[in-house]
């Protein structure tokens, strides 16, 4: 496939890069600084942008058949970035006519997963509170989503661990696995190059963990 890569300087996209690159396909990594981009293969494509024009942003998105994105807040100070990127995007996809569109959100963005005691509620309450700015973000990012014409997925994990792909997590439409808190971010951008072709996934929020 040819796939083009939002934040693949972060930790979440520059997985998605090289995992992608490994399984043969053809990467455009969009990156504000090359120089931190640390994935190099072949059929890698380096695109530079700031994201400030969707107009710019274009030659990146054309005839792609997917474009996956790791943008996002690294913390309370950037809330608000994940929807002011996520827009220059989507407007560059919808001038292109490129439809699907995978992207990472978070977990307390969806809905609460049933059969949850009520110590992981009063922790995932006391998470939501702290983080309150990131995730308005967050799901100010889908609502956008929601509203364009592309065929977009919400990727939504716990906590995030710094681990090797292993391919083993379980993944919930519409929801989140029970008692799920911790995914390692390999295995996240695995599950975002498997749901590119998932048409159950088109235009719904996943919830995924270990």
């Amino acid at each position: 496939m040819r796939l083009t890569i939002f934040g693949a300087t972060g930790g979440v996209g520059g997985e998605v890069v090289r995992q992608a690159l490994n399984a043969g396909h053809q990467v455009t990594a969009v990156v504000r600084d090359p120089a931190r981009l640390s994935v190099t293969g072949e059929g890698l494509e380096v695109f530079r942008s700031d994201l400030t024009d969707p107009a710019a942003v274009r030659p990146a998105v054309a005839g792609r058949d997917a474009v996956l994105s790791g943008l996002g807040a690294r913390s309370r100070r950037g809330a608000g970035v994940a929807t002011r990127l996520t827009r220059t995007v989507l407007d560059a996809m919808e001038a292109e006519g490129t439809r699907r569109l995978l992207v990472v959100s978070a977990a307390p963005v969806g809905p609460e997963p049933e059969g949850d005691g009520l110590l992981a509620r009063a922790v995932r309450g006391v998470v939501s509170a702290v983080l309150k700015d990131v995730y308005v973000d967050l799901r100010a990012m889908e609502d956008a989503m929601a509203r364009s014409s592309t065929d977009w997925t919400a990727v939504r994990p716990p906590r995030l661990l710094d681990k090797p792909v292993g391919g083993v997590y379980r993944s919930v439409v519409g929801g989140f696995p029970v008692k799920g808190r911790f995914i390692g971010r390999a295995d996240v951008a695995h599950a975002m190059l498997a749901m590119v072709d998932d048409a159950a996934t088109v235009k719904q929020g996943v919830g995924v963990a270990y």
